[in-house]
């Protein structure tokens, strides 16, 4: 038996990951199969809270291997790997978990609940991360896995939770979500960044936890949510003994869960246009200088096979703009990032420097070969000329600059990621050139 849910918080409060929990609390009769799962879906959706991310969760009589996955009332819980052919009443579950999602829902929340034995077809997991999709496009599929389904309002979350169920993992991370005492629920956390940095360097698997270009912690979130602290990484042992080392105020309840976060899931790189409201790979030449604007973002023009791209970099992404401050007219490069429709704009997130061109830059107007006099300016690319000896010439007199971006790819800082966002970390990859005279 599979529940899904999604859409239950706001930028109110409350959090559908601690939902989740509540229902495996509430179905401690039941043993969870296989870890929880966090599933974000498309984050160019323009109507998302935080992270736009779907809960699954699968129940049953659990057989074979244990795994511990967290700590629920005070005491150790585990998964299992597999379960036998025992399925619960399903109108009895809808009926046990329908006053939860009551509960733990904002007023401006589109709350859905689905329960099936059957996942839908993996391609509604694509179309979840990548696009946009309209209630009527789950119906069908819906009523051919024979879900049964509770909503609130106008039901959108249940679009989330059916996606959520079709994701069949190819990259996956971990994610460990650790709650707060309910009476600290929307006080200021309490912890110690040091541990924090600490802890990400003694345990390399983990990322996105700490900025070390800017001595900044990344893994607290500043919401009025349920939610303490999430630390991710790629192994779940180490996720689990890296929480250990973290000095924090006390935790509640805490859970392992898996996830697509880290993985760039929801980038396309096979297209034949450019749509809004979703994120893409694309390839094309420099072909303008930054410019800057109020606010601190920056913008470059690029020429790609499906004409002039304007691409963005934000003030939150601090150095990261540096790099488009180095591109010139004729480098290529690859950007990935979510198209916005309205200003029509490539919101980067990551950038891939593929050559850079030699950076010619003028120094001064030639001399006249005759007299060795400074020429003059005919006009805008008309070229120069001698006023006393009338002789011409068409270029003026350029050296070349040393460039300050080599090929490579450059990422912002880690507060500034997107949570699908792949780290260079995980490519395996280290930012050529740290921008240490940045911006503040």
């Amino acid at each position: 038996m599979f529940v899904a849910v999604d859409d239950t918080d706001s930028v109110k409060g409350n959090c559908t990951t601690f939902l989740c929990t509540e229902i495996i609390r509430e179905l401690r009769d039941l043993d969870l199969i296989g870890l929880p799962r966090l599933v974000r879906l498309n984050p160019a959706v323009p109507w998302k809270t935080r992270g736009n991310g779907s809960l699954v969760m699968e129940f049953g009589h659990g057989i074979g291997r244990r795994t511990f996955i967290g700590m629920l009332e005070g005491e150790d819980f585990y998964c299992y790997e597999s379960k036998d052919d025992y399925e619960p009443d399903y109108k009895e579950i809808m009926d046990r978990l329908i006053p939860l999602v009551e509960r733990y829902h904002e007023d401006d929340a589109d709350p859905g609940l689905l329960i099936s034995s059957v996942r839908p077809d993996p391609s509604f997991y694509r179309r979840g991360v990548t696009t946009i999709m309209d209630r009527k496009d789950i119906d069908a599929e819906l009523s051919r896995i024979g879900a049964l389904t509770f909503t609130i309002g106008n039901g959108r979350g249940l679009i989330g939770a059916t996606c959520g169920l079709a994701w069949i993992p190819n990259d996956h991370t971990f994610e460990l979500l650790a709650y707060r005492q309910r009476d600290r629920w929307g006080t200021p956390r309490d912890f110690d960044p040091i541990s924090v940095r600490d802890m990400e360097h003694g345990f390399p698997t983990t990322f996105n936890s700490w900025e070390d270009r800017e001595n900044k912690v990344a893994m607290f979130p500043a919401t009025p949510c349920p939610v303490l602290y999430g630390l991710r990484g790629d192994v779940i042992e180490d996720v689990i003994s890296a929480s250990r080392t973290l000095k924090t105020e006390s935790i509640y309840r805490w859970f392992v869960f898996l996830t697509n976060q880290g993985t760039d899931d929801h980038i396309i790189s096979d297209y034949n246009e450019l749509i809004p409201n979703r994120s893409y790979l694309v390839r094309g030449t420099v072909s303008s200088y930054a410019r800057h604007i109020e606010g601190g973002h920056v913008f470059i023009d690029m020429d790609t096979r499906y004409g002039k791209v304007t691409c963005g970099a934000y003030e939150p992404s601090k150095e990261f703009r540096m790099v488009f401050d180095h591109l010139v007219p004729g480098d290529t490069i690859q950007v990935m990032g979510e198209f916005r429709e309205t200003p029509s704009t490539l919101n980067v997130e990551k950038l891939n420097v593929i050559s850079v061109c030699e950076h010619m830059v003028k120094v001064s107007n030639p001399l006249c070969p005759s007299c060795g006099r400074k020429m003059e300016s005919i006009g805008k690319d008309q070229g120069y000329r001698c006023r006393r000896c009338h002789t011409k010439e068409k270029d003026a007199v350029r050296e070349s600059r040393m460039r300050w971006v080599v090929p490579g790819w450059y990422e912002p800082p880690t507060c500034a990621r997107r949570h699908l966002s792949k780290p260079l970390q995980r490519m395996g990859v280290v930012q050529p050139v740290e921008f240490v005279n940045r911006r503040n």
